[in-house]
């Protein structure tokens, strides 16, 4: 961890490495223990603004405030229906997709069939039997 990540984190997260993000408080108390001057600098600093905005008085949101976020949270009937549309255009195109490729697959069979195949099986044709009109 560089000292500018550590500095970010302690920016972003406060003095308390244990608040961190876990993925990334060992290698910061790594840094503050091969840069303890540095780690305690930052660390002190970041400790007088959390206790700053700790000091803060608290505002508490209305209960005015709190139906009206409520009701304008989408609801999960709603949610399902946007994602209904999209999925019901995947199938549709996958199955035009599968559509074509058995059409492919059957259109490569019937060309698989040798130009001199052909040739003979026209020349096999008995037309012996075949009346002539007018």
């Amino acid at each position: 961890m560089t000292k500018e990540r550590f500095q970010a984190l302690a920016e972003a997260y406060g003095a308390a490495i244990a608040g961190w993000p876990a993925a990334v408080r060992e290698e910061a108390a790594l840094l503050a223990a091969a840069d303890p001057a540095f780690a305690q600098a930052v660390l002190a600093r970041e400790l007088q603004l959390d206790a700053a905005l700790d000091a803060l008085p608290r505002a508490t949101a209305s209960a005015a405030l709190l139906e009206r976020i409520l009701a304008s949270a989408p609801s999960p009937r709603r949610r399902w229906r946007l994602w209904l549309a999209p999925a019901g255009l995947g199938a549709a195109l996958a199955g035009a997709a599968a559509a074509g490729l058995l059409l492919g697959v059957q259109l490569g069979q019937s060309s698989a069939v040798s130009p001199e195949a052909s040739a003979q099986a026209v020349a096999d044709l008995d037309v012996s039997t075949v009346q002539e009109v007018g």
